[in-house]
């Protein structure tokens, strides 16, 4: 998934300034600044941002739109650094300073003091450039991060075979659409409420300002569900490549263990700055995997070693059983193929589909390190039209060929072991990349969000949080270890992570989130703008005035992101249900057993 926050980035700033400025401020008590806050209120006609708590239940919308304001303004004034347009994707000019003043040097203090006492003596102008400092990114880094996939590509001709030709194409075809909205609706919410006062660094911060804290808890804790997951599948992948290529001389358990192991080691590198290259490397690796898998399936027929982790298996196993020792031949269809569970397989291709728009979750993030963020609606549509024709033409050549015995991860489906051994090298070592930043990611979303922010643990900048690092990173690597040993249907994980993440950050949220920004903005037009020199906001409207704004300006819009909200959720909840069909028919027949040393993607 191209869900590799701008973290990984080599040319998108020092990113340690964002960790370190929020763990070092969610580390003071939050009444002894409120009560500090407070007594400076008194002397003042109104709060500075820099006085503010990094999630201020009292800033009002109003205020987060003015600073937006401001900021939008301001960043029309920078010039343009590098190519635009086509050259400038495919050559990304490599970053430079911050937005804004690039020469002027920004005292460190002013990103990584969390005293409220000591941001009292910094400056409006100080505190704004902290902020432009870091913004490094240009329009060529947000299209490779969204196209930094792992799961997307390899998982397609899966999904192609479980629902056919026309349907997937079809459906592929709405998923992509939609996936490009829901970009432009998260876009559009970040213009309008991130600034260099207040700026927005993550998906729960939309949610914060929007629903309150308890959304931003909801979101940060579903993402780092949602990241552990995706390790865990990356474990099963990597360890059933790794027992294909020993030619299952090796226990799958004991691959899936060394993959862990690894991640033991990779995990304790606090900060991915080194491996930006690599990162941006995985993305032709992949391609490069997918030319060989291609190449592969063209010119040799399918892995029937592979049958238990095939499309087949799941539609109807009389497509993959061998009849008097000879395989049944490869079959393609049209709509739908006939299946023994009904609408469960075709559901879960379309869960494993949405693998490929899964980059949504961190498009805030990677917005945040943007020097112009308008620049990023660009790059996004470009990166999901890269995405759709890639990823559309792989997926059909591969059906075309092997049909019903797609495996899921493709490459694991060759059965000629020496291109299936080029492919398992490449896809482990994009994977292993992918593994490490995934999981970097995800313990510091939940280290931050729920070990600091609810259960008081000290933040990772101080010695005992470095302790806590690095006694948590083989306890997270163990989970996922656990994950992918215990659970090794990685068509059924990818169903799961689909319906319950992926599906929800990319199709579920956005409408959901917009619909509170649309209200507020018709509520700020009828009660008027935040005021800078007083620091007075408008009165926040009761309930059934948020009804009243809810029919105002464009309001059919709202009444279309509602049936786009239900509509996720319903194939969210279609999805779940196939996901624990297949779990059930797969423990039931003893395809799928847990802690298994027999590779469940065979070995041809």
């Amino acid at each position: 998934m191209a869900q590799l926050s701008s973290v990984m980035q080599a040319d998108s700033g020092d990113l340690r300034l964002h960790a370190q400025e929020r763990e070092a401020l969610q580390d003071l008590e939050y009444d002894r600044e409120k009560q500090y806050i407070s007594q400076e209120k008194e002397l003042d006609s109104k709060i500075r941002p820099q006085h503010r708590l990094i999630h201020d239940p009292d800033v009002s919308f109003a205020e987060y739109y003015y600073y937006a304001q401001q900021t939008r303004a301001e960043e029309e004034t920078h010039p343009t650094v590098g190519k635009t347009g086509i050259m400038g994707i495919i050559f990304p000019a490599k970053s430079g300073p911050g937005a804004g003043q690039p020469n002027d040097d920004v005292n460190s203090n002013v990103h990584v003091t969390g005293d409220v006492k000591q941001r009292v003596t910094i400056s409006d102008e100080e505190w704004a450039q902290a902020s432009r400092a870091l913004r490094t990114a240009t329009q060529g880094t947000a299209f490779y991060l969204i196209t930094t996939d792992i799961f997307g590509p390899f998982g397609l001709p899966y999904a192609i075979a479980t629902m056919g030709w026309g349907p997937s194409v079809a459906l592929y075809t709405v998923f992509a659409a939609l996936a490009g909205y829901s970009g432009y609706l998260l876009w559009d919410m970040f213009m309008g409420l991130d600034s260099y006062q207040f700026p927005v660094r993550s998906f729960g911060d939309l949610g914060f300002r929007l629903y309150g804290k308890y959304a931003r808890y909801s979101l940060s804790i579903l993402q780092g569900l949602q990241l552990i997951l995706n390790v865990g599948l990356l474990v099963m992948s990597n360890g059933g490549a790794l027992s294909q290529a020993s030619q299952e001389k090796l226990c799958y358990i004991i691959c899936c263990l060394v993959w862990a192991l690894v991640g033991f080691f990779s995990g304790q590198i606090r900060t991915l700055q080194k491996l930006g290259w690599l990162a941006n490397a995985s993305v032709w690796i992949n391609i490069l995997c997918m030319l060989v898998s291609m190449g592969g399936a063209g010119k040799y027929g399918p892995n029937y070693g592979s049958i238990n982790s095939s499309a087949g298996i799941n539609i109807n196993p009389a497509f993959v059983e061998p009849v008097n020792g000879t395989y049944p031949p490869v079959q393609t269809f049209g709509g739908i193929p006939p299946s023994t569970n009904g609408f469960v397989g075709a559901v879960g291709g379309a869960m494993n589909a949405v693998f490929s728009f899964g980059g949504s979750m961190i498009f805030p993030e990677f917005m945040a390190e943007m020097k112009k963020p308008k620049d990023f609606l660009w790059a996004m549509w470009a990166a999901q039209a890269f995405i759709y024709f890639c990823y559309m033409f792989y997926g059909l050549f591969m059906y075309g060929y092997q049909g019903q015995y797609v495996a899921n991860p493709s490459y694991l489906g060759i059965s000629q072991y020496g291109i299936s051994t080029a492919g398992n090298v490449l896809a482990m070592i994009s994977a292993v990349i992918a593994a490490t930043l995934y999981g970097n990611i995800g313990l510091k979303v939940l280290y931050n969000n729920v070990f600091v922010e609810i259960m008081k643990w000290p933040p990772m900048t101080t010695k005992t949080g470095k302790f806590l690092w690095v006694a948590l990173i083989p306890i997270y690597w163990a989970i996922a270890f656990v994950i992918g040993a215990a659970i090794p249907n990685f068509s059924g994980l990818t169903i799961v992570v689909g319906a319950f993440c992926i599906l929800q950050f990319t199709y579920t949220f956005p409408p959901m989130l917009h619909i509170a920004y649309k209200i507020k903005r018709a509520a700020l037009a009828d009660r008027g703008s935040f005021d800078p020199a007083t620091g007075a906001a408008p009165q926040r409207p009761g309930l059934t005035d948020y009804f009243r704004y809810f029919f105002a300006d464009r309001w059919y819009l709202n009444v279309i992101h509602v049936i786009y909200f239900l509509g996720a959720l319903s194939l969210a909840g279609l999805g779940a249900y196939s996901a624990i069909e297949i779990y059930i028919a797969g423990f039931a027949s003893g395809v799928t057993t847990s802690f298994t040393c027999v590779s469940p993607f065979g070995s041809g």
